[in-house]
């Protein structure tokens, strides 16, 4: 059957936990209206979490990260730390290192990925890092 034209709607959409505790997040429909191939969120900062994540991986064949409001600071295996602040966005290839270092606390993002499901590996770190 082909994939039918999927809405959410923001009002009293719920945010429910996911892969980081300091983040809740919002499933836009995108993974059951792709079978899997696709997968969107927007995820928001949980008021008073900090971010705890260390070096990582993601076993993906897409990922973006489009800041929507605030700001988050990640550090990249590839180019080092970076700010993004609302507007900003990010394309993390498959398998690079990094971690998010910090954000603020009305952070919110909009992430997409393709497949919806990946695995998420711990890392070491970066030579010097």
């Amino acid at each position: 059957m082909p994939a039918r034209t999927t809405i959410t709607h923001a009002e009293g959409a719920p945010f429910d936990s996911g892969l980081r505790a300091f983040f809740a997040y919002r499933d836009l429909g995108i993974r059951d209206a792709t079978g899997g191939a696709f997968g969107a969120h927007v995820i928001r900062a949980v008021p008073g979490e900090g971010a705890k994540a260390g070096w990582h991986t993601h076993d993906v064949a897409f990922q973006m990260v489009y800041v929507l409001r605030g700001w988050v600071e990640f550090d990249y295996e590839d180019i080092g730390p970076v700010r993004l602040a609302a507007g900003d966005s990010v394309y993390q290839p498959p398998m690079v290192r990094h971690r998010e270092v910090r954000h603020s606390e009305d952070l919110e993002l909009l992430e997409i990925t393709a497949p919806a499901s990946f695995t998420t590996a711990a890392a070491v770190p970066p030579e010097g890092r």
